[in-house]
This record gives structure tokens, C-alpha cells and sequence, in this order.
């Protein structure tokens, strides 16, 4: 089965926990997208959404779902996305995508967070995939030179700015062994808007599609 493919059954199997007139936080990425098509499919109407992007915020619109301002909301039931990386403990790397922040703060706000993905975003330890890391543009040089100071190699994500006008370093070779204390000693660097470490607030479900079906974690 091709990666497309998994990513449209893990979608449908997202929508099992949607329900009608729910509150909706939806994420971004390609998973996420195919999420926002079996959204449509579905026929069920919404209450509204709050989105991670402003290419999801597209999407929604196109389809009909009102996007509303997280300010003017309280908790929301539910929150929808996907992960570049997740572990066996249900803790993520997220923001290949760049919109780290808002999905932290939009499963932050979430009383249930269901991550989505295929097989191949699965690792014992996270790390592989590189860690974003959003910085105010003038903070770029000396963040990178403290998480250099960790053992990483940050790289500046050439010709991107996120949806919130900051800058993304993509972090390597840092070791995740603890990603707790990393995401803490990350986000308490001065500059760092955070990082895409979602270990303090992991996903309470995750979704696994592989060809011998959908496992629940």
C-alpha cells in the first residue's frame, strides 16, 4: 500500500473520534490534508475549527468549516495532526511544516490530542528527523550558537518564514534520550519561540497506518 494510501486510512480512522457540532483543532501537513478531505466526504458539520496555518485555514474555508480565533474559544474538545517522528511513549517531533508553535499551542489547549501517521514516522528514540526550533530573526545567531553548546548542528531553514514572520533552524545530531529536559532546556533559551519537541504535552492517542491495518497507542 503507498504511502498516500496509509495516510487516507489513518484519516479515516480520525474521524471516528469527530463528532457533530464538535469544537475541532486541526493541525498541517499532508496527513492532515488527507484528514481535511475525509472531513468533507463525511457530510458532518462542525461547530467551527481552529486552525495550526494559514494553508490548513485555507483548506477549511474551501470545504465549508468556519474558522475561529483560539482567543475567542475556551478548551477545545478535540485536536487533530499529524508528526514527522513519534516514539513508543507517544512523544512527538512535529514542525517539518513550520507551524511548530501554533500546533503547541492549539494541543495545549486540547483536551485530547489524536495524532495521525504512517509506519515510517515511527523510532525507539526520537532525533532522526531534524528538530525545528522557531527563533525571533535577531536571536538566530546566538541560538544556534547554544545549541551548537548541546551537541546539535542547527541549520537555518533557507527561504522560509513562518506564519508568525520568525525564523526555523532545523537541529541535528542533539541527543533525544531524555526529550522532556531537552524541550525544557530548549524553550528556555532566550530567542527561542519553541521547539518541536512535543514531550511535556505528547499525544494522548496515536494512530498507526500500516498495511496490516490501524494500531491504536
Amino acid at each position: 500500500m503507498s504511502q498516500a494510501r496509509l495516510k487516507i486510512e489513518v484519516a479515516r480512522a480520525a474521524l471516528r473520534h469527530v463528532e457533530s457540532g464538535m469544537l475541532l483543532g486541526v493541525g498541517t501537513g499532508s496527513t492532515v490534508n488527507a484528514f481535511i478531505d475525509e472531513l468533507a466526504a463525511s457530510g458532518l458539520r462542525l461547530e467551527g475549527a481552529v486552525s495550526s496555518s494559514e494553508a490548513t485555514t485555507s483548506r477549511l474555508k474551501e470545504i465549508g468549516v468556519k474558522v475561529m480565533e483560539l482567543n475567542h474559544c475556551g478548551d477545545l474538545e478535540l485536536y487533530i495532526d499529524g508528526a514527522d517522528e513519534v516514539d513508543a511513549h507517544r512523544r512527538l517531533i512535529k514542525g517539518g511544516g513550520g507551524a511548530l508553535t501554533r500546533e503547541k499551542i492549539i494541543a495545549g489547549a486540547s483536551r485530547k490530542f489524536v495524532c495521525i501517521v504512517d509506519e515510517s514516522k515511527c523510532r525507539p528514540i526520537l532525533g532522526e528527523f531534524p528538530l525545528p526550533v522557531e527563533v525571533i530573526p535577531m536571536a538566530r545567531a546566538f541560538v544556534s550558537r547554544k545549541l551548537t553548546g548541546m551537541g546539535g548542528r542547527p541549520q537555518l531553514r533557507e527561504d522560509f518564514v513562518t506564519d508568525n514572520g520568525n525564523l526555523i533552524l532545523d537541529v541535528r545530531n542533539l541527543d533525544l534520550i531524555n526529550p522532556v529536559q531537552v524541550e525544557r532546556d530548549i524553550n528556555q533559551i532566550p530567542g527561542v519561540v519553541t521547539c518541536g519537541l512535543f514531550a511535556l504535552r505528547g499525544a494522548d492517542q496515536v494512530l498507526v497506518a500500516s498495511e496490516s491495518g490501524i494500531e491504536t497507542r
